[in-house]
């Protein structure tokens, strides 16, 4: 016997028969082969969300989705409703450009069509609807020649301000048992899905 060993007869491991091969270094104990390391985020997908890499759409974003759609449906009757109630002729669109007009001022048409994105035609015909109609009206740009700011005439601006506190008071209305701290997140959200979304 070796010093410091503990074999029994013929050299074996106590528990094994002389036949048995020692376990190689590493081997757990019931001699299951050592899991093979894991791929680069095969841990994070076995302890995290569940999802293997590639999966199909996860379950929060086709509820965003889902919801989204229901949002802008809703959203595109009502934008209709407001721009008839600031004049009976117009088009849905065209409340939104009242909103930009009167946020940022005086804007360039190619301006407002890459703003909303739609081609230069589109914007330039529902620009022409709003002139004809008294709403906005068209001045030189000081910052060049040939070039022209659109903006809103004192009647137009008048009328859209009507509708739009009006349109906020439904706001108030329907919110009234929110806390103003999830309003404002709210807001910051969607701004924030807003600005991720240009371009």
């Amino acid at each position: 016997m070796r010093a410091g060993g503990t074999t029994g007869e013929g050299g074996a491991t106590p528990g094994r028969t002389p036949g048995d091969r020692a376990p190689a270094p590493g081997t757990p104990p019931d001699d299951r082969p050592a899991p093979e390391p894991s791929a680069p985020g095969a841990a994070s997908w076995a302890h995290g969300s569940g999802r293997a890499p590639g999966a199909p759409a996860e379950r929060e974003f086709l509820a965003l989705e889902r919801e989204l759609a229901v949002f802008l449906r809703r959203a595109r009757a009502q934008s209709g409703e407001m721009a008839r109630e600031v004049h009976p002729e117009l088009e849905p669109a065209a409340y939104g450009l009242f909103v930009r007009l009167d946020d940022a001022g005086p804007q360039r048409a190619t301006e407002l069509s890459g703003y909303f994105g739609v081609g230069k035609a589109t914007m330039s015909r529902q620009l022409r609807a709003l002139e004809q109609l008294g709403l906005v009206a068209r001045d030189p740009d000081p910052a060049d020649g040939r070039a022209s700011l659109v903006r809103l005439t004192d009647e137009g601006r008048d009328r859209f301000r009507h509708v739009r506190d009006a349109r906020r008071e439904r706001y108030v209305r329907k919110l009234a048992d929110w806390d103003r701290a999830e309003v404002a997140e709210l807001a910051r959200l969607l701004h924030h899905f807003n600005q991720r979304s240009e371009g």
